[in-house]
């Protein structure tokens, strides 16, 4: 891997992990359009050099969101020990924090287990231009869903923000353990996380802005534990000629990632999934005649 490829593809990780179109499915077919053969056999090996450059992906993009939510992180966290010490919930705050808990459970068990395993056995081009066509639809689906009256009924039985969607705080913590098991999809290349998070949240009731900012919030610890847990791959002989790659790549796909939550937490204020849906849905299937025909 060349300095330009890794900042290719730190830029394309730092966009496509928060945008609903799945950062793992763009770094499969990608590569692979651009002719990296390189890049590809080491995606698919069970050891390889890529392990260590997407430690440095991962680490760049959480600290990125990090950042950018500082401020409610630093409440979530005092809230979380206020709560443990009186060991009862008092403010939103403490609530947000415990329903992220709970919500990182699944995803972070089964992804310990399974992700590296799936990595290797999806990482097609074919395989992800599927799931990123089945992205399409679970993005389609969310929209089409939240409008129904179930789910308008949902938001009735709960206190609402403004614009008369369900708070974000009211979420019981069965249904956020729902969309942590929704995350848990995100391991298949061309299934985004946070578009399959937000889309768990819209079904019940949120708006998208409040949807949006859960599945980030969430998507911080998980995937700066996943960077974390593959550290000892940087550090060993995986990262052996690549430790510069790996940070130009990092500095590439943190910038990108701070960009890109400041644009959609802006975005999501007023406007929907569709447009995600509708690319997903193209790209899919434009990557599927290429490489499936």
């Amino acid at each position: 891997m060349d300095y330009a490829q890794a900042i290719i593809l730190g830029l394309i990780q730092g966009v496509t992990e928060l945008f609903p179109v799945s950062s793992l499915g763009h770094s499969v077919i990608l590569p692979q359009l651009f002719g990296w053969t390189s890049v590809v056999a080491a995606q698919s090996a069970s050891e390889s050099y890529f392990l260590a450059f997407l430690v440095g992906l991962h680490v760049a993009t959480a600290l990125a969101l990090a950042l950018f939510y500082r401020d409610q992180w630093f409440r979530i966290v005092r809230g979380l020990i206020r709560s443990l010490r009186r060991r009862q919930i008092e403010t939103s705050d403490e609530r947000l924090g415990w329903l992220l808990v709970v919500a990182t459970i699944p995803a972070g068990m089964v992804g310990l287990v399974l992700e590296h395993p799936l990595r290797v056995l999806f990482a097609t081009p074919v395989a992800a231009a599927g799931f990123l066509i089945v992205n399409g639809f679970v993005l389609l689906g969310g929209e089409w869903i939240r409008r129904r009256a179930q789910v308008r009924a949902v938001v009735a039985a709960h206190e609402q923000t403004a614009t008369g969607d369900r708070r974000l705080d009211t979420l019981e913590f069965r249904e956020a353990g729902v969309v942590g098991v929704a995350q848990v999809f995100a391991l298949l290349a061309g299934i985004s996380r946070s578009g399959i998070t937000m889309v768990a949240g819209l079904v019940r009731g949120l708006d998208h802005q409040d949807a949006a900012r859960f599945s980030f919030l969430l998507a911080t610890p998980i995937i700066l534990a996943a960077g974390v847990y593959k550290l000892p791959d940087l550090l060993g002989p995986n990262g052996d000629g690549v430790r510069g790659q790996v940070l130009a790549g990092s500095i590439a796909a943190g910038v990108a990632a701070y960009l890109s939550v400041r644009f959609l937490s802006r975005y999501f204020a007023h406007r929907t999934l569709l447009p995600f849906a509708v690319y997903s849905l193209a790209a899919g299937v434009l990557a599927l005649i290429r490489f499936g025909l």
